[in-house]
Formats: structure tokens, C-alpha cells, sequence
């Protein structure tokens, strides 16, 4: 049996020397890495593929358009929500920054009107 000094042993963690080290690998970004890198890739040979197929690929975007706002449209009737829910929501937005403006103008208006005396 060998011997290693005391420093060897403490700089491995009272293991041994490192090529004795069992392999213990970190935690790392690389599979969710390769995970995008995968998906980009059959997005891309999908675009290529449809390309060819309509002979444009002005076409297979406007396919793949069509897919996913049918994927969008479907998910949100599957969670519940409508397209009108959204189009509600986004009325009171703009309502609430047309008041928000108007009440800035009448502040304005208010704070020139006393600079003026």
C-alpha cells in the first residue's frame, strides 16, 4: 500500500490522490443547453423541409404561423381564458391611461396657471 503525505491527502478531502478520486461531476447548465440547441435545430430543419415543400419560404412561415397561433388559441381555451378576456383587458388599460393622460394635461394646466401670477 502506498502513502501519500499528509498535504495530498487534505487537498483531495482525506481521499487519496486524485486519479484515486471517484468522479463526481457538478451540477451544469449543458443539458438544458443542448435541450435549446436540439429544439433550434428541428425548428430549422422543419423550416428547411417546409421551404421545399412550398417552394417558399414566405409559405412555410406563414404554415408554421398558423400551427402555433392554432397551439395559442387552443391553449387558452384549454386554461380557461377567451381571446375576448384579453381584448376586455387591454379596452380597460387603454381607458385607464387615456384618464391618467387627461388628468396630467389638468395638472399641467393647473401648475402653468399659478407659474403665470
Amino acid at each position: 500500500m502506498m502513502r501519500f503525505s499528509d498535504v495530498t491527502r487534505a487537498a483531495t478531502g482525506a481521499e487519496g490522490p486524485i486519479w484515486a478520486r471517484s468522479k463526481k461531476r457538478k451540477a451544469s447548465a449543458a443539458p438544458l443547453v443542448n435541450v435549446l440547441v436540439t429544439l433550434l435545430a428541428l425548428i430549422g430543419a422543419l423550416t428547411l423541409v417546409l421551404s421545399i415543400k412550398e417552394r417558399s419560404v414566405q409559405a412555410a412561415g406563414r404554415m408554421m404561423d398558423g400551427w402555433i397561433m392554432t397551439g395559442w388559441t387552443e391553449a387558452q381555451r384549454l386554461a380557461g381564458r377567451a381571446p375576448e378576456a384579453a381584448d376586455v383587458a387591454a379596452d380597460k388599460a387603454g381607458q385607464a391611461t387615456e384618464r391618467t393622460g387627461d388628468a396630467l394635461k389638468a395638472g399641467a394646466s393647473t401648475a402653468r396657471d399659478e407659474l403665470k401670477q
